[in-house]
């Protein structure tokens, strides 16, 4: 199976983890909330520390519990660890197997701290250390760029959400995600057509803020680690903080602007972008001002919400950075310099 199967295998996967997990994360659930926890200590690297980017916002907002990244190498090579009295560490990894994550469950455990891990890999290192497991059920990923690893580890950290927050409608909602995505798969070949007009890009900005912030990390590395675009993430408020200076006329603006809290900031940057700077501007979006500001656009479904958004949206952005990929006439399958499991200390 290629990259290309393994992104279109992400509907399949959703549904897999909710009927295969949800019990599983029920019963965490019910555990953390006897548990007096403060805070979440993340710990993750690459695809899996834009996960954590999301179960950032999704915990804070839905569940009202902070949550801190952790600094991996604390743990690792100074062996100077934070204490994490009041804490739940939890870990994202595909691999389960990246020693610095491994040496912070490792330490959280000598703290006597509870511990989470969420993989594919429910029988790997990390999840020794850990209390509990949720396996993300995406099968064997072969393809080097991860896709259906980061979508189904979303979904557990919407899952564990809907969970402590007992919300049944959260839950129905949830349950769409597999129905949302078939029908972004569907366009497909409009990815590819527009893939072409991108042939010639070297450089861009990804734009997203709030929930989407995490799309536009994840979007902009894979990106540059397929095919070699330097692409830089930014939220919307915070590119206004100095780097919008770097655009000028025809410069390529990805930006993420789903309907929610932050469409009007969003909208407000798109439609200056586009007026005084006249950049080359590619939206994904379910909203139909956001999709008239573009040069290039890929309407979403509708009526995904904004808490969902990030588990749908990544895809076309995955389907898009494989077709330029093509374009480019790079590997899909075996990008330079990169192997499936990245062991850091």
């Amino acid at each position: 199976m290629g990259l290309r199967e393994e992104i279109r295998e992400q509907p399949q996967v959703a549904a897999r983890i909710l009927a295969e997990q949800r019990e599983n994360i029920e019963r965490i659930a019910v555990d953390i909330k006897r548990k007096d926890i403060a805070y979440v200590f993340l710990a993750a690297r690459g695809t899996s520390d834009n996960a954590g980017r999301y179960a950032k916002y999704l915990w804070g907002a839905y569940n009202q519990i902070p949550l801190a990244m952790a600094t991996p190498s604390l743990f690792s090579i100074y062996q100077q660890p934070p204490q994490l009295k009041n804490s739940l560490v939890v870990s994202i990894s595909q691999s389960g197997k990246s020693p610095d994550i491994v040496s912070v469950m490792a330490e959280a455990k000598r703290q006597g701290q509870p511990t989470l891990t969420i993989t594919n890999m429910p029988d790997s290192p990390l999840a020794e250390y850990a209390d509990w497991t949720i396996d993300v059920c995406a099968g064997e990923e072969k393809a080097v760029a991860a896709t259906k690893s980061y979508t189904s580890s979303l979904m557990a950290a919407a899952m564990l959400s809907c969970a402590l927050s007992g919300d049944e409608e959260r839950w129905e909602k949830l349950s769409m995600v597999p129905f949302w995505l078939e029908q972004v798969l569907t366009k497909e070949d409009q990815l590819a057509y527009m893939a072409q007009r991108y042939r010639y890009m070297d450089a861009c900005v990804v734009l997203g803020r709030g929930f989407q912030y995490a799309t536009a990390y994840e979007w902009a590395l894979k990106m540059k680690e397929m095919c070699y675009v330097i692409a830089d993430p930014y939220s919307s408020a915070d590119f206004q903080h100095g780097p919008i200076a770097l655009v000028e006329h025809g410069f390529p603006v990805m930006a993420l602007a789903n309907k929610g809290e932050v469409l009007g900031d969003m909208l407000g940057l798109m439609d200056l972008l586009r007026r005084e700077h006249h950049v080359e501007l590619f939206t994904i979006s379910d909203d139909n001002d956001a999709l008239r500001l573009a040069n290039s656009a890929l309407a979403l479904p509708a009526g995904i919400p904004e808490w969902i958004s990030p588990i749908v949206s990544i895809v076309p952005a995955q389907l898009f950075t494989y077709h330029l990929t093509r374009v480019k006439g790079f590997d899909t399958e075996s990008p330079r310099s990169l192997s499936k499991v990245t062991e850091t200390f």
